[in-house]
């Protein structure tokens, strides 16, 4: 029972201690696990399990979208996949289809390694400038 504390003060403490980006990778790598437990979940009819670890994930894809800053051209046009994630998720938990949750995995995936992308480059931008990264 002392690891579990100790691990959860260390999960705790980084996510106190992560910066925005940090926190945006750590919600999408969130998200990737509870529809991945999702897909086992309905693959094990365990339908109740399967119903809370979407609900998870669209919670973390309605973060996202509360996040977006409107006045950022970019969230234009981000903000539709989001909200196409949100409905291929609502779909799936109702038709329980399995093929719809592959689908949005896939696109998760790629926010979430495109996003990776930037903190590593924004990284080596501080680093080269001397910044504290």
């Amino acid at each position: 029972m002392g690891a579990n504390k100790a691990y959860q003060a260390y999960q705790n403490n980084s996510v106190n201690t992560a910066s925005g980006g940090e926190l945006t990778l750590m919600l999408y790598n969130g998200c990737m696990k509870f529809i991945k437990q999702a897909m086992k979940d309905m693959k094990d009819n365990k339908y109740e399990a399967k119903n809370k670890n979407i609900q998870k994930a669209q919670n973390i894809i309605q973060e996202l979208m509360i996040t977006l800053d409107p006045k950022i051209e970019i969230s234009k046009q981000i903000m539709p996949l989001y909200e196409f994630i949100q409905f291929q998720l609502k779909e799936a938990n109702i038709k329980n289809d399995v093929t719809k949750l592959e689908e949005v995995l896939g696109l998760v995936t790629e926010f979430r390694d495109t996003w990776k992308q930037v903190i590593l480059k924004n990284r080596q931008q501080q680093f080269a400038k001397g910044e504290p990264v």
